[in-house]
């Protein structure tokens, strides 16, 4: 027998050590506890579009913010966040990291306006502030939820 195939473990092994190693690694909900802490008067907002406005369908959303700043997403710096755009939905666990489809826009960059464009008809915006991995802030640093019309 050579070297290389007395120190090969056997998958059977390979397979037992990693349920040991998953076993001792923390839950994935205290990896995700740690939430960046948010100042209680800290304020995210629509500067446009406003509540009830009638609104093309393809429009800019400009948003606004007090008593923290933007940074994008990877940035770990305390104080700050970047912004989401949840269109059509409501915020997730506030523990969970915000997911980012159709609903869930992501403004990674540390943008403070994006372009969106919806369907004609009714529809809900909201504005959720998360920290560098996407994480909502505690207190979650959000805006009350806007109905715009799109005609």
């Amino acid at each position: 027998m050579n070297a290389a195939a007395r120190h090969r473990i056997p998958a059977a092994v390979r397979l037992l050590l990693l349920a040991v190693l998953l076993s001792t690694a923390p839950p994935l909900s205290a990896q995700t506890s740690q939430r960046q802490p948010a100042p209680r008067n800290a304020l995210v907002y629509f500067h446009y579009p406003l509540d009830g406005l009638r609104v093309p369908e393809r429009f800019t959303v400009r948003i606004g913010l007090k008593e923290m700043g933007v940074a994008p997403a990877g940035v770990d710096k305390p104080g700050t966040g970047h912004h989401h755009l949840l269109i059509d939905t409501d915020p997730g666990p506030p523990d969970q990291p915000i997911p980012s489809d159709y609903n869930n826009i992501h403004l990674g960059n540390g943008q403070t306006e994006v372009v969106v464009t919806l369907p004609k008809g009714t529809h809900t915006l909201q504005l959720l502030l998360g920290d560098h991995t996407h994480t909502p802030h505690r207190p979650p640093v959000m805006s009350q939820k806007i109905t715009v019309y799109v005609r």
